[in-house]
């Protein structure tokens, strides 16, 4: 599968849906709900709820998350909201503020 680039100077308001990894460059705002991947870069700003696979997180993300298998937070990555998933991954250098649920 490929991945779906939002690049650095796009901004979308509304809902993503879809089977394909996405990268997140720009600023998402809304819902997104994929089956696979989820990477939210450095320049990356979503003020979404998440629902995916896997998300990777070095950018900024306000919003709840839902992950079925893992969540990262990088670093750099800063998260705030509520996360729900089995496996948790808060690199030393991240910013997170909010719930853990790990029964998933």
């Amino acid at each position: 599968m490929t991945n779906t680039v939002i690049g650095s100077s796009i901004v979308i308001d509304g809902e993503i849906s879809g089977e394909e990894d996405l990268v997140i460059q720009g600023t998402v705002k809304g819902r997104i709900v994929l089956k696979e991947n989820v990477f939210v870069e450095q320049s990356g700003v979503v003020e979404a709820d998440i629902e995916t696979n896997n998300i990777e997180v070095s950018g900024q993300v306000t919003g709840n998350i839902v992950a079925t298998d893992k969540v990262e937070i990088t670093a750099g990555g800063r998260a705030i909201g509520d996360i729900k998933a089995p496996r948790i991954l808060i690199a030393d250098g991240a910013i997170f503020k909010g719930n853990v649920d790990m029964d998933a």
